[in-house]
């Protein structure tokens, strides 16, 4: 048995397997210092992905920024005053300042297009080029304002009471970076004005640089709730500092191992320290069953052996079960998904490298008496704990049919709550409800056309030259527009229809019956033609092609949820099939990216998951060398995984990636805790005749004290994420601790009462069960 080899080499040579274990975690350090993050979830998919080929087409195309920060300023008491104008004006100006900053394409109060007939003369200039000190200023500017639909709705609200500045970025521009330096502007104001700073690259390079700071400080604080809580059970300060020191080698070899190959640290990625823990844990199986083998009198060489050949299968299967399952990652078409899969599965086959060869070497380098001295207290017979453990395995050994029975009545619930969960993932929402990100984005959505952008672009499928420039095709857009602002989560569009309209109304003495599409294609063209002399060449390029031939429509949507953008596609192609037009409409921008996102990255980690399930089942055959015994193991864990998403169904929690990264790891840590309960129970059958039902307990008692530990152990030290700021953390905590202790008690419970009921099935005529 090359692990228990391996095992005795630790055993003979301490020192030796320690230094090296200490050489090699040097070495694994080094690529440290090349270390680099990737916070944005856009590289989630390649740079040769269809959807980011086709908006970075559609940017080039149309003149267009990746990126967009909203800056909300909102008055109760209204905008439209001196003072309350002043200060957009000052801030405006300042934003124009900012490195990062797209500063020609800024749209405000003082840098917006405004067309108007001046003497005859069609006059396109800023909005307000300086601050109005007179009334008749003031109310001059509402009334532009107001009677403009290019105005209404995206820079300022109908009830006149916020107002925004559109700042979009340039490519590779920090959005947290820009939002802080705009936040030191506003913060320089004095007045009754509220500010609100919202969009996808505030929540992105927020959240990243939160993420960071947070695996920072709750992996300590997790680390340091184990070694307490790990104290508190083995009475013994060395246990605790051997298993977090086998989770930092492990750590180390992970993350030095990706950064060496040249991977960035991904959102993803960057939990690996916090999987890597939880895997870690099931070395408390080793020490669990080391202390009773002391207790019973062996030395402390004996008993390291002992220990390590009873424990070494189910650790072996335990480790191969866990790096399975995340290793089919590795077979899924996302990048970042590969790297974590790959990541988490040789960090897990690390930890069990060093269950077999650092763990024994340590243990034989404490101090003996110390250990003799603590493990005492180790009873699977006596005492409140062992009796507990009897207890339970009770339920399920004496009680067999009931207790599969409410099994089987919580399966059906969880699988009716399965059925309603909804696939989504908002980055917004990974902020709590009352943050400052999530508090301006619901802001600016209430008050305005919306912080989430969308774009359909119309493309002449006609030979005729500048089709858009037809009054057809003009009618076709603006019947898309009212078409899509039908839709609840869409609070504005935009397009050149908007501008033609605008400025036929506006040359024909602003009469509101001419705020149409002209009919003469000639009259569109010189319209077009008049306001790309004036005006900045981003405001025609923007919305459409310099052949004429596409035209772009803004789709602003009040929320990030994928099924917005995932409305207006349906909305988009239900117009497209009842109105005949020789155009095609295709769609694009960082609300069509997110909905993609949202669907290649979540459904390729269930695909992951769903492949893991079936090669977890593999293993576990292998391991108890029967179908029969693979199928009692997996109940557990299929219930545990159900019983958590039936939960998050009812809940009407999204499955985000959060939890699809989460997934993996129930998995993982599920199966576990079978392994361990069966081959134990296996092996005390094998050591002699005894009452099935008296075996289930000792089992319940003695190894699944360790099980318990186990659970106990990462459930309290990881339940402290729960007051972390970002969601995805309290997730975490939530789902993690609720995993643990569900599949320790239904590994405890509901096995003995399967084992009960099929053991004519399970075992042999010669065992006599």
């Amino acid at each position: 048995m090359i692990g228990f080899s391996l095992v005795e080499f630790s055993v003979r040579r301490p020192r030796l397997v320690v230094g090296l274990a200490a050489t090699l975690t040097i070495l694994f350090l080094l690529p440290f210092r090349k270390i680099s993050t990737d916070t944005n979830p856009k590289n989630m998919l390649p740079p040769t992905s269809d959807v980011r080929l086709s908006n970075d087409e559609v940017e080039k195309t149309f003149g267009l920024y990746e990126d967009m920060i909203v800056v909300g300023i909102q008055n109760d008491a209204g905008i439209l005053n001196e003072a309350t104008l002043g200060r957009i004006q000052r801030i405006t100006e300042e934003t124009l300042t900012i490195e990062g900053v797209a500063a020609r394409d800024v749209s405000s109060f003082t840098t917006i297009d405004n067309v108007t007939i001046r003497e005859g003369t069609l006059t396109i200039e800023p909005l307000m080029p300086q601050t109005p000190t007179e009334v008749a200023q003031i109310e001059s500017l509402r009334e532009q304002l107001f009677e403009n639909p290019l105005f209404l709705g995206r820079i300022i609200s109908r009830d006149a009471r916020t107002a925004a500045i559109y700042v979009p970025l340039e490519k590779g521009a920090n959005g947290k970076a820009v939002a802080d330096r705009i936040r030191e502007i506003v913060a320089k104001e004095n007045g009754p004005e509220r500010y609100y700073i919202a969009g996808d690259p505030v929540a992105r390079d927020t959240f990243g640089a939160v993420m960071f700071k947070l695996m920072a400080i709750f992996s300590p604080i997790a680390g340091l709730i184990m070694f307490v809580v790990m104290f508190v059970m083995f009475r013994n300060l060395a246990l605790p500092m051997v298993m977090m020191g086998a989770a930092m080698i492990s750590i180390i070899w992970s993350m030095g191992l990706v950064i060496a190959l040249g991977f960035p640290i991904h959102i993803m990625s960057s939990m690996s320290p916090v999987f890597l823990m939880a895997i870690a844990t099931d070395s408390i199986h080793i020490f669990n069953e080391l202390y009773f083998r002391l207790r019973e009198g062996k030395d402390r060489r004996v008993a390291v052996l002992e220990t390590m050949q009873a424990v070494s299968r189910p650790v072996r299967y335990t480790a191969l079960a866990t790096a399975a399952g995340f290793a089919a990652l590795m077979l899924m078409s996302i990048v970042p998904v590969r790297v974590f899969g790959g990541l988490i599965a040789f960090g897990t086959i690390a930890l069990r490298l060093l269950s077999f060869s650092f763990i024994p070497a340590v243990l034989m380098l404490l101090d003996e008496g110390r250990l003799l001295g603590t493990s005492t207290g180790e009873d699977s017979e006596r005492g409140p704990v062992a009796r507990w453990l009897r207890a339970l395995g009770g339920i399920g050994a004496y009680h067999p049919a009931a207790t599969v029975i409410v099994a089987v009545v919580l399966a059906a619930g969880s699988i009716l709550g399965t059925t309603r969960i909804v696939v989504n993932n908002n980055m917004v929402k990974w902020f709590k409800e009352g943050s400052e990100v999530r508090t301006a984005d619901a802001v600016m959505n209430r008050a305005l056309g919306g912080t989430s952008l969308g774009y359909v672009v119309a493309i002449s499928g006609s030979p005729e030259e500048e089709l858009i420039k037809n009054p057809a095709a003009m009618r076709y857009i603006e019947g898309l527009q009212r078409d899509l602002e039908k839709l609840p989560l869409v609070g504005k569009t935009t397009s050149v229809v908007d501008y033609v309209k605008r400025i036929n109304r506006v040359l024909h003495g602003d009469d509101p019956a001419y705020d149409v599409v002209p009919d003469s294609k000639d009259q569109i063209g010189q319209y077009l033609f008049l306001f790309s002399m004036s005006a900045k060449p981003a405001d025609l390029d923007n919305v459409v092609d310099s052949a004429f031939q596409k035209a772009n429509i803004w789709v602003q949507l009040k929320s990030w949820d994928a099924e917005a953008m995932r409305e207006v596609i349906r909305q988009m192609e239900e117009y497209q099939r009842s109105h005949h037009a020789a155009m095609t409409l295709k769609p694009a921008g960082i609300a069509y990216f997110n909905l993609v996102w949202n669907d290649e990255v979540l459904w390729d980690m269930l695909r992951g998951f769903l492949l893991a399930l079936v090669v977890v089942f593999g293993i576990l055959a292998i391991n108890f060398r029967s179908f029969k015994w693979a199928i009692v193991g997996y109940t557990p864990l299929l219930l545990t995984v159900l019983f958590i998403y039936g939960a998050v169904g009812l809940m009407r929690k999204d499955f985000d990636m959060p939890i699809s990264v989460l997934s993996c790891l129930s998995l993982g840590m599920a199966v576990d805790f079978s392994i361990h309960f069966i081959n134990r129970l296996r092996q005390r059958v094998a050591e002699g005749p005894e009452p099935l039902p008296e075996a289930l307990l000792w089992t319940a008692a003695r190894p699944g004290r360790g099980i318990i530990r186990n659970a106990l152990l990462f459930a309290l030290a990881f339940s402290v994420m729960i007051f972390a700021p970002l969601t995805p953390y309290v997730t975490v905590g939530a789902f993690i601790a609720s995993m643990m202790m569900l599949s320790a008690l239904f590994s405890i419970i509901l096995l003995p009462a399967l084992i009960v009921l099929l053991r004519r099935r399970l075992f042999s005529s010669q065992e006599g069960y």
